[in-house]
């Protein structure tokens, strides 16, 4: 029989691209489509309405009797759908109602229908689940600490919606962790959030097209026989490879660069940008995804292409005014005036500062006085330069061991390398996917599997929900403290509240 595969977030950047690698693939598979109902998504999947192997639904993720017809017969199931930043940032609730409930949705009408041995779902977390991950701690990979930027509930809920994949019981599953999508899309981004993206933060950026490949190919090789079985029940990071990894001052070196300034004090002023608080880091384990999927083709050059295409005119107009004397001074006070409307926001760095948001203050910069020291030049900014110098974090147990082998006495080491301890007396040699008992640092005792904790990062679920509890936790949990202490002070000690859970979903 002719498979099928139920896709989500179709008319989305990453989901466009995936459609139009999978439209070719159409004589292996059907294709079913759930998508927002809205003009702007109707005209984005009004290309594919013509093919007879697609079926596109328009309605809500939320409604459950939609989704389990949409799951009903799937073969696979791509996740792709979210409720990102920068939207997320204002409104936290429906980040969570959306991200954590379309998941609960999915899973729940696989198991309704029976289908869960041999429905296959891919889920699309994020490189926010790990979170500000500055200099020196800049290298990164599956298994790291998940440690959400403060006041960042699109990770908050995306860690929620990934635990519960990782424990659904489902026989196959995957979640792969997205970067920064660059392309069309990301060079339109006009929000507040530019300035949270510190200048010394790195990303390892993925193209939207390289992303598309990925899914296209993740169903192509699945359904010709080609993609392994030990491929299933992983958490791997999406990410572009070497091509990509860039910091946040040399991308503006570039893009600046290209419209003709060469004193980028002129454009950039260092006191409104954030010096941690946001999420990147370069990947020590992105060619796992790579190897398997074989997506990679477009570099950084892709990018700062579709930023030149976005300007247009604009492009060859700023080039002339740069080049004539004073126009670059001239030019970055016309564009600073633009800037600043942002700063300004809701969101704004700036805003933050004028109207002396404590809470916000501390959580960007660590304190006034902190962003107080920052010079006004950004020529005067004493850049990190050592970007391949790699701090590999320690994740509390052998991992030179088979992970066949891994057993009881492995689990109780890491969870006590977690600050807490594991309840269970009793574990299968080599089963990573059966639930175990652990007790946390703060005394709450939950159940996870050790594919939950050892290989995707997660930890206690109550204190996650609770609160921004940063450095109480690190001081008494080493395996977090490797991803707080190297970036804060010892006297460092607020607590920030979370305004949702997955609780009230």
């Amino acid at each position: 029989m002719k498979k099928k595969v139920f896709i989500t977030g179709a008319s989305g950047g990453m989901g466009q691209q995936s459609l139009k690698q999978m439209i070719n693939d159409r004589v292996l598979y059907d294709i079913t489509i759930l998508s927002v109902d809205s003009p702007k998504d109707r005209e984005a999947l009004q290309p594919y309405a013509a093919y007879k192997e697609v079926t596109i639904h328009y309605g809500d993720l939320l409604d459950y009797a939609l989704v389990k017809k949409c799951v009903k017969g799937a073969d696979m199931i791509l996740h792709i759908a979210a409720f990102v930043s920068p939207a997320a940032d204002y409104y936290p609730k429906k980040a969570m109602e959306i991200n954590y409930g379309s998941v609960r949705n999915i899973i729940k009408a696989i198991f309704e229908l029976g289908q869960e041995q041999r429905t296959k779902l891919v889920n699309i977390g994020t490189v926010a689940e790990t979170g500000d991950r500055m200099p020196p701690i800049h290298w990164g990979r599956v298994g790291d600490p998940l440690k959400p930027s403060i006041f960042d509930y699109y990770a908050v809920s995306k860690i929620a919606a990934e635990r519960l994949v990782i424990e659904s019981g489902l026989k196959y599953w995957v979640s792969l962790r997205q970067t920064g999508i660059m392309g069309p899309a990301m060079s339109k981004i006009v929000d507040a959030i530019m300035f949270h993206n510190c200048l010394d933060n790195v990303l390892e950026y993925v193209s939207d097209r390289d992303s598309g490949r990925l899914m296209g190919n993740l169903c192509r090789y699945e359904f010709k026989g080609e993609l392994p079985e030990h491929f299933w029940n992983h958490v791997y990071n999406i990410g572009g490879g070497e091509s990509c990894r860039v910091s946040t001052y040399e991308m503006y070196q570039v893009l600046y660069g290209a419209i003709g300034f060469k004193n980028l004090d002129h454009v950039i002023d260092p006191k409104w940008y954030a010096t941690r608080n946001f999420h990147g880091q370069y990947y020590l384990d992105s060619d796992k995804l790579e190897d398997y999927l074989h997506f990679r083709q477009d570099g950084m050059e892709y990018f700062y292409k579709c930023y030149l295409e976005n300007l247009g005119m604009q492009t060859t107009a700023a080039k002339i005014m740069c080049s004539l004397p004073g126009g670059e001074k001239m030019m970055g006070s016309i564009m600073k005036k633009m800037l600043r409307k942002q700063a300004t926001s809701e969101h704004g760095t700036v805003r933050f500062i004028e109207e002396d948001v404590e809470d916000h203050i501390d959580a960007y910069w660590g304190g006034k006085s902190k962003w107080e020291k920052i010079p006004a030049k950004l020529s005067a900014f004493k850049h990190f330069t050592d970007w391949d110098h790699v701090i590999k974090l320690d994740h509390g147990y052998n991992e030179e061991k088979e992970p066949e082998m891994l057993d009881l006495y492995d689990v109780k080491g890491a969870a006590v390398f977690r600050g807490g301890s594991c309840l269970s007396t009793q574990m299968d040699t080599g089963d990573w996917q059966k639930k175990l008992t652990f007790r946390c640092a703060s005394g709450h005792v939950f159940e996870a599997s050790p594919k939950l904790v050892l290989e995707a990062g997660h930890w206690c679920p109550d204190c996650e929900r609770k609160s921004w509890n940063y450095a109480e936790r690190a001081k008494v949990d080493p395996f977090f403290a490797q991803v707080w202490t190297p970036l804060h002070d010892e006297s460092e000690d607020r607590v920030y509240p979370k305004v949702v859970t997955e609780l009230e979903v």
